[in-house]
C-alpha cells in the first residue's frame, strides 16, 4: 500500500511508494502528517503533476471495501486498500436496550403521562440509526481520502439482493409476486402451519394457551422474519425463555424425561429446516442508494455499477474474493487492474462515546455516578497513544487506544492485550480519537497463489 502525500500547502499529491517515503523522512524533506492512514507532508515542494485517481467503493452490511485505483497511461493500479468495519448491530442493540429500560420506567406506578407516539414526522428517505451509521462511515472516509488523494472520480457498486430467491431459488410466478404471507396474518399462518399444537412438545403439556415464539430470541440477535417464528404453548415458551435453541436442546436432553426428549427432538427438526437471517442483505438493499448519493454529493463524477460486472472482472483476472479487491474490480476500468497492496488498512467504527449519563441496573435505576469531564490530563478515551514505561511490572513500550481514568492512571488496549494502570505521565499522543480503531491486515492471506500477485509474509 502506497503512502499518501501532501505538499507544503497541504494539498494532495500522488501517493508514493513506502521506500520513497522513508527516504524523504530520513532526509528531513518530509514529516509525518497522520498515522492512519499513513500520510506525509512535504516541507519544500508546492504543487506537482497528478494523474487521475478513482475511489471505488463496495458497500456491505458488516464490512465495506474501499480501493484507490490510479489510472495511469499504461495500466490501472490499486495503490490503496481499506476495510471499514461497521457497528450497525451494536447501535441496534443499544437502542433496543434503551427502549426496554424506558418502557419499564413508564410502566411503574408513576404519574399519568400522555401518549406521544405517532406525533413525530420523518423526512423522505429516512433510515434508522443502525443503517445510517453505515452511510456516515462511507461518507466520512470519502471526505477524508479526498483531502489526502487527488481523487477525480468515484465508482460505487449498487448491488441488490433478492431475499425471496435467497430463501427459495425455485420460487416463481404468482408465489414470487405475492409472498409467503399473502392473505394471512402471522399468528393465523403459524397456527395453520403447526396444526394448532405446540411446535416443541406437540401437546404433551396439555397447555391450551398458544403463543408466537422466536426460535432464536431477539435478545440473542434473532429476527422478526417468518422463518424465526413458531407456535409454542405457554409452558414451553416459559421453559425455553431467552436460551439459545442449542442450549435449550442440551438442557432438555440432560433432563431425560419423555416431555423434554420430545422437545429436544422437535427443536432439532426445526433447526434442520431453519433458514439464516437476511438482516445483512436487507441492510445492503436499504442503504445502497443512500451510500451512492452521499458519495456523489462529495465527488460529482460518480458512476454506479452492478455486482455482476464486478464478479466478472474479478473472476477473469483470477483475484481472490475480498471486499477491497471487489472494490478495485468495480466498473469498466476494473477489468484489468494491478493489485499493488500487500497490506490494507482496517478501520473499525467505535463511535464517539455515549450520551448515557450513567450505567443502570436491570430495573433501570442508576448504579454508577454521573459522568465527569471526558478530557483527563489532555487525553480522551479513544486516543491513540504510545506509553514508554521505564520501570515496574508494566515496563516496556505500549501502543494502542487509551481509556482515561479520573485518577490519571489509564488503560491501553494494544495488539497484545489490555494493559491497566499506566500513568498519564508516560503517555504521548499519536493521533486524536476520530471514532475508529485502526490496524493493518494482510491484503490477501499468506500462501494464496494468485496470478501476477506476490504476497509477502511478515
Amino acid at each position: 500500500m502506497r503512502v499518501l502525500v501532501l505538499d507544503n500547502q497541504k494539498q494532495p499529491l500522488m501517493p508514493c511508494r513506502p521506500a520513497r517515503a522513508r527516504q524523504l523522512l530520513r532526509d528531513g524533506k518530509a514529516a509525518v502528517f497522520r498515522r492512519y492512514p499513513f500520510t506525509i507532508v512535504l516541507k519544500e515542494r508546492q504543487g506537482g503533476e497528478t494523474q487521475p485517481v478513482a475511489l471505488n467503493v463496495d458497500p456491505g452490511s458488516k464490512t465495506t471495501g474501499i480501493a484507490l485505483v490510479a489510472l495511469f497511461q499504461r495500466d490501472q493500479v490499486a495503490v490503496y486498500g481499506q476495510h471499514i468495519v461497521h457497528r450497525g448491530q451494536q447501535i441496534r442493540d443499544a437502542l433496543e436496550s434503551r427502549r426496554t429500560i424506558r418502557r419499564s420506567r413508564r410502566h411503574r406506578k408513576t404519574r399519568y403521562r400522555k401518549p406521544r407516539f405517532l406525533n413525530r414526522t420523518r423526512p423522505a428517505g429516512w433510515l434508522p440509526p443502525s443503517l445510517m451509521s453505515r452511510v456516515y462511515n462511507v461518507e466520512t472516509w470519502t471526505k477524508r481520502l479526498s483531502r489526502f488523494v487527488p481523487i477525480t472520480s468515484a465508482n460505487v457498486e449498487t448491488v441488490r439482493f433478492d431475499t425471496q430467491l435467497i430463501e427459495n431459488p425455485d420460487i416463481a410466478g404468482k408465489e414470487y409476486q405475492q409472498g409467503s404471507l399473502f392473505g394471512w396474518e402471522l399468528r393465523e399462518y403459524l397456527l395453520y402451519r403447526h396444526q394448532h399444537i405446540c411446535a416443541y412438545c406437540h401437546g404433551l403439556t396439555k397447555d391450551l394457551v398458544l403463543e408466537k415464539e422466536h426460535v432464536t430470541p431477539k435478545a440473542l440477535g434473532g429476527s422478526n422474519r417468518l422463518a424465526n417464528h413458531v407456535i409454542s404453548c405457554r409452558e414451553c415458551n416459559v421453559d425455553k425463555g431467552s436460551l439459545h435453541p442449542n442450549a435449550w436442546m442440551s438442557l432438555c436432553k440432560q433432563r431425560g424425561d419423555k416431555l423434554n426428549l420430545t422437545r429436544a427432538r422437535n427443536m432439532q427438526r426445526i433447526m434442520d429446516g431453519y433458514r439464516p437471517s437476511l438482516r445483512d442483505a436487507a441492510a445492503v438493499n436499504a442503504t445502497r442508494y443512500a451510500v451512492g448519493n452521499s458519495i456523489k454529493y462529495i465527488i460529482p463524477n460518480t458512476q454506479f455499477w452492478s455486482g455482476g460486472l464486478t464478479k466478472k472482472n474479478r473472476s477473469e483476472q483470477g483475484h481472490t474474493k475480498d471486499h477491497w479487491i471487489d472494490a478495485a474490480c468495480i466498473g469498466q476500468n476494473g477489468s484489468a487492474v494491478v493489485l499493488e497492496c500487500h497490506h490494507i488498512l482496517v478501520a473499525s467504527a467505535k463511535g464517539h462515546g455515549s450520551r448515557q449519563m450513567c450505567r443502570v441496573d436491570k430495573y433501570g435505576f442508576p448504579r454508577t455516578s454521573a459522568k465527569t469531564s471526558s478530557v483527563v490530563y489532555g487525553f480522551r478515551t479513544g486516543d491513540l497513544v504510545t506509553a514508554n514505561v521505564p520501570t515496574g511490572k508494566k515496563q516496556g513500550l505500549h501502543i494502542g487506544r487509551v481509556a482515561v481514568r479520573k485518577n490519571g492512571y489509564f488503560n491501553i488496549q494494544s495488539e497484545s492485550g489490555a494493559v491497566q494502570g499506566i500513568s498519564h505521565k508516560h503517555c504521548r499522543i499519536i493521533q486524536r480519537s476520530d471514532g475508529y480503531n485502526f490496524n493493518y491486515g494482510a491484503a490477501i492471506p499468506p500462501g494464496t497463489k494468485v496470478p501476477g500477485f506476490l504476497v509477502l509474509t511478515r
